[in-house]
């Protein structure tokens, strides 16, 4: 390589040393999770206490329920994660075992396939060519499962960490509202509870945006809109049930 071209890559690769970039994909597998599991524990323990209160229960009785919903949600949240993310685990699996078997059987048909994704992508089939063989030469199975599967490193299932995001947020959201029963008193429960529930589910909207990178605002009537209609619901449904009592 001439010098000025070498001098050019150098100053190339300082600049990009300078010019660090913060992407947010690396922290989808776990933010889903934690945002969902923030939600469910605020809007269903919320939603439950309200509900009860609304059906003339005693504050033990309320508090009781609350604690319950906690523990039987968040172990709840844990398993359907852990079930719902290994399936997806076990498909890429599957699919990278697939495809090392065709690399294996098949290297040629792999190539052009890889270089007809580039040519897809608007590199001309010279130029696709020689980076299939470039990458294929440094990891076969790695280049064929971003470029052919949509399969990195960044975004691959990882059932045991999605399990326990939303465990020990729905944990963190559910005891939101029962401190709430815990210090009110007991005339004032359900508009205290159903006031700070969706104080609670807009600041988690706007926190889940900006830790993803989006816009607050959309998120924030997202979560606080479906979160009163969820306590709206049960109170009614408490409300009918007490008065049916």
């Amino acid at each position: 390589m001439p010098a000025t071209a070498r001098l050019g890559t150098m100053r190339g690769m300082s600049r990009l040393r300078l010019h660090a970039e913060r992407h947010t994909v690396a922290r989808i597998g776990w933010l889903r999770a934690a945002v969902l599991g923030a939600n469910d524990g605020i809007v269903s323990t919320g939603s439950l206490i309200v509900g009860i209160a609304a059906s003339n229960a005693d504050k033990a009785s309320v508090l009781l329920a609350g604690v319950a919903a906690l523990v039987a949600g968040a172990m709840s949240m844990a398993a359907g994660e852990y079930v719902s993310v290994s399936s997806q685990s076990d498909s890429e699996k599957a699919n990278l075992a697939k495809e090392a078997r065709e690399l294996a059987d098949q290297p040629e048909f792999e190539r052009e396939e890889l270089a007809a994704i580039y040519i897809g992508r608007g590199l001309d089939r010279e130029l696709a060519l020689e980076v299939a063989d470039q990458l294929m030469a440094k990891d076969a199975l790695a280049a064929h499962a971003r470029d052919e599967l949509g399969i990195s490193d960044l975004t691959t299932a990882r059932p045991l960490q999605a399990a326990a995001a939303s465990a020990a947020t729905f944990g963190v959201g559910a005891a939101a509202p029962l401190l709430v029963v815990a210090l009110a008193p007991e005339r004032l429960l359900i508009l205290l509870v159903t006031a700070t529930s969706l104080v609670f589910l807009a600041a988690l909207g706007a926190l889940g945006a900006k830790a993803g990178g989006a816009a607050p605002w959309r998120s924030v009537l997202r979560v606080t809109f479906w979160g009163a209609m969820a306590m709206a619901l049960t109170a009614g449904i408490g409300r009918l049930a007490g008065t049916a009592v």
